[in-house]
């Protein structure tokens, strides 16, 4: 056990990292950061903040010097600088975990390899390969850089008679996997936690809502039925038990109109659309993965109340500042903001967490918040 008052370190420091940062001092613990930005938004907060490349051997010793135990933010890291960090100080999720799910060739492998159901897929390096692949698919499909995709990015959808030259001179990667079109009902994300000894807790499924590639909304719990909430958690905890998982695992799902579930992506981290378990449950996942890493008995993620967040993206910055007044005013809220010192469209600025008695009248008391912001920044509103 790494008991509270040793330092956690924490590769990566944009939201994610603030808010482990945050969560972890507030158990007693210090925080080291590593991150190119010297203004990222877990800076303000780090005891110790490491300014250089992911990939600074002397950076990465010094992390590793100050650390008892280092966890990660993101995925897109180099593999090299988490084995040389596992070299001189424990790092959970272990390396191997990154490696496979930092990559969508090696995930789907994995998952193929290990039985648990996804779409069919081809993997893909130029355009004459997509349009050999394109011929083995009966409908549309969906082409996805096989690294450095996130937030939608990296990813095309393809109707049968698509150009593939076209296609392929449009996404501008070295390799990509095409993927048969998913007709899904809703996606859903199941967070599990696992510690050293094998033990586990799993939050109840969470719904997710997208415009643009970009994660909306999410609600929670689900509203699914029962048996495929067991459904969902039961498939994410075997993926965690055969991946070896210490830490947080997100396993993001389709669920089919006939009730199957196929596995999209896998997260080895905490996750946006687990933000709201910060409000809604005992135990937020940015707490468990601190209780997991440090070998603490896991917490309670019993839902408190229904919830629905709202990500906050800088579309809404378009003329200045929002007036966050009225969302301080209503009953339920929560507003984070990740301190960020620039407003891009598309860029996750915060989010807005409402708890009330049902999932219908948070969507409805969120809505009424937002949209008057969307209005003065030109935006249409949200239904």
């Amino acid at each position: 056990m790494i008991p509270p008052g040793q330092t956690i370190g924490i590769v990566g420091g944009g939201q994610l990292g603030r808010m482990l940062a945050l969560t972890a001092r507030r158990m007693g613990y210090r925080i080291a950061i590593l991150d190119p930005d010297p203004a990222c938004p877990a800076s303000p907060v780090a005891d110790l903040a490491l300014t250089a490349p992911f990939d600074d051997t002397a950076a990465l010793h010094r992390l590793a010097q100050a650390s008892q135990v280092i966890t990660y933010e993101f995925e897109n890291l180099p593999i090299e600088s988490l084995r040389l960090l596992a070299s001189l100080c424990p790092v959970h999720p272990d390396p191997s975990v990154l490696h496979i799910c930092q990559h969508r060739e090696r995930e789907r492998d994995f998952l193929q390899r290990s039985g648990f159901p996804a779409p069919r897929y081809a993997v893909v390096s130029s355009a004459s390969e997509l349009s050999a692949a394109q011929k083995s698919f009966a409908g549309k499909t969906r082409l996805k850089s096989s690294a450095f995709g996130y937030d939608g990015k990296g990813q095309l959808s393809l109707e049968p008679s698509a150009d593939a030259a076209k296609a392929w001179d449009k996404i501008r990667v070295p390799r990509a996997i095409l993927e048969e079109h998913v007709p899904f009902l809703r996606e859903l994300s199941v967070i599990t936690a696992w510690d050293a000894t094998g033990g586990s807790v799993t939050y109840p499924p969470f719904e997710n809502r997208h415009q643009d590639g970009i994660l909306e909304r999410t609600l929670f719990p689900a509203q699914v039925p029962e048996t495929t909430a067991h459904h969902a958690a039961q498939l994410a905890g075997q993926i965690a038990k055969k991946i070896g998982l210490i830490g947080l695992l997100t396993v993001e799902m389709f669920e089919l109109p006939d009730g199957a579930l196929w596995v999209n992506e896998l997260a080895p981290r905490v996750h946006n659309s687990g933000h709201l378990t910060a409000e809604a449950c005992p135990t937020s996942q940015f707490e468990q993965q601190i209780r997991a890493v440090c070998g603490l008995p896991l917490g309670d993620v019993s839902p408190l109340s229904p919830a629905v967040m709202f990500n906050l993206l800088g579309d809404l910055w378009k003329h200045g500042e929002p007036d966050w007044a009225p969302l301080f005013a209503l009953p339920g809220a929560s507003l984070h903001l990740y301190g960020k010192a620039e407003a891009r469209p598309g860029r996750k600025m915060g989010h807005l967490t409402i708890r009330s008695g049902t999932i219908e009248k948070a969507i409805r008391l969120g809505n009424e918040a937002l949209n008057p912001l969307r209005q003065a920044a030109g935006l249409p509103n949200l239904a």
